[in-house]
């Protein structure tokens, strides 16, 4: 009897249960029945494959043409070419298949991330001359060549020093960025850094005044164009090439991965990224363009690794910054610390004279050359390189020469007395 009686409540108390609606519980997490879902994990960050470098070709070698004003009638053959010489120059490159490369494809290289050709130019153009606009690069988008505007500010700048009706405008510039020309920099005021003399306020500068002078001119130029371009500047022409070892820090602490010069020679994986060598081209030394083109007459990968050899070390004579009273000094430098090279191959380079006939003397390892022309500009800078075997050691350094000692010759008949701007 009692099991009967507990077999009815229990039926109807399933019943019950039955027709009652359940409603669900929002914090409820799982019904008894559900299996209990797996304990969490801690999650472990997939590692992001780090991209190898690609390899590149560490003896290939590069050659860089710098250019000026493109002119009907050359006046400053020392700056100026005419449209004709200058097209027949892109069309030889052409027609000898040199793959002309842009500038950052240049800095990649030497960066070790991107490959170029064995044997590869680059095109330069410095100032901002109205005639790289009108000229110049209607004959390089017909060789579809890239290139690089070297451009100094105040050249632009409407009103500025040396700006109009021969330099370019701002909106030209851009219209050239827009189109894919790449813009780096050129100084501000175009003046010879080395010298603690401002020429626009005619203003001998102090030690301090010339530190924050040289700052604007190599970070304030790139912070400029940077602004009112919206592009990188990552590489420093620096005017008429003439640089000492506060002018090769100041640009490379402004951030610029390579500073050139007018001094050509071909460039290798290891040339010295604080002094490139560009072969600037003049009306009346078009063989420089074509003896550039023999990439220093070696073999297709030949190009020697290079090693910087720092001023000090060569005890030279003058001595780096020096001002001297004669246009025709006495030069010298001690290539001790060269170490063994191959004499023949040891070369002196002096500006505005070139490759000189010089003096070696193995005994004391003394390199030397008497001037007998004068140096007609202002400043000179001496170069000089020594192979061995696959291995070039080069030291440079320059110096200052008195006007009052009459040490610029006279211009030539017909040059125009101001100077040309590099």
């Amino acid at each position: 009897m009692i099991g009967r009686h507990f077999a009815v409540v229990a039926v109807a108390f399933a019943f019950g249960f039955a027709g009652c609606k359940k409603l669900p519980n929002p914090l409820a997490k799982a019904d008894k029945g559900s299996p209990s879902p797996a304990p969490a994990q801690a999650a472990t960050a997939t590692p992001v494959p780090t991209p190898a470098k690609p390899t590149v070709d560490q003896s290939a070698q590069v050659v860089v043409y710098g250019y000026h004003r493109f002119v009907d009638k050359v006046r400053r053959p020392d700056t100026e070419i005419t449209p004709q010489m200058f097209e027949e120059q892109m069309k030889e490159l052409k027609d000898k298949n040199i793959p002309v490369i842009g500038m950052q494809d240049f800095l990649a290289w030497k960066r070790g991330e991107k490959s170029i050709p064995p044997k590869s130019a680059v095109i330069t153009l410095d100032d901002g001359w109205i005639t790289q606009y009108t000229v110049a690069w209607p004959i390089l988008k017909k060789y579809e060549f890239p290139f690089t505007m070297f451009v100094y500010t105040e050249g632009l700048r409407p009103g500025g020093h040396f700006a109009g009706g021969g330099m370019m405008t701002w909106d030209q510039l851009a219209e050239m960025r827009d189109a894919g020309v790449d813009i780096q920099a050129h100084s501000v005021t175009h003046q010879d850094l080395r010298k603690p003399y401002d020429a626009i306020a005619k203003k001998k500068l102090s030690p301090e005044e010339y530190t924050e002078w040289l700052r604007n001119e190599t970070a304030g130029v790139k912070k400029t164009l940077e602004e009112k371009l919206g592009i990188r500047v990552n590489a420093y022409a620096v005017p008429y090439g003439k640089h000492d070892e506060n002018v090769r820090k100041a640009v490379m602490d402004a951030g610029y991965e390579g500073m050139f010069t007018v001094y050509g020679q071909p460039l290798t994986f290891g040339s010295a990224m604080d002094s490139l060598g560009r072969y600037l081209m003049e009306a009346n030394k078009p063989k420089v363009f074509t003896d550039a083109l023999a990439f220093g007459g070696a073999s297709a990968g030949a190009g020697p690794a290079v090693a910087q050899v720092t001023t000090a070390t060569l005890s030279p004579q003058p001595a780096e910054g020096e001002t001297v009273k004669t246009a025709t000094p006495l030069i010298k430098a001690n290539l001790a610390t060269f170490g063994e090279f191959e004499p023949d191959s040891l070369q002196m380079r002096i500006s505005g004279l070139g490759l000189v006939q010089h003096q070696y003397d193995p005994a004391t390892k003394t390199i030397s050359y008497q001037l007998t022309q004068k140096l007609r500009d202002k400043s000179a800078t001496v170069i000089i390189e020594a192979r061995a075997g696959a291995r070039k050691q080069q030291g440079s350094w320059s110096f200052n020469i008195d006007e009052a000692a009459g040490g610029a010759a006279a211009p030539a008949a017909g040059a125009s007395p101001s100077p040309a701007k590099r």
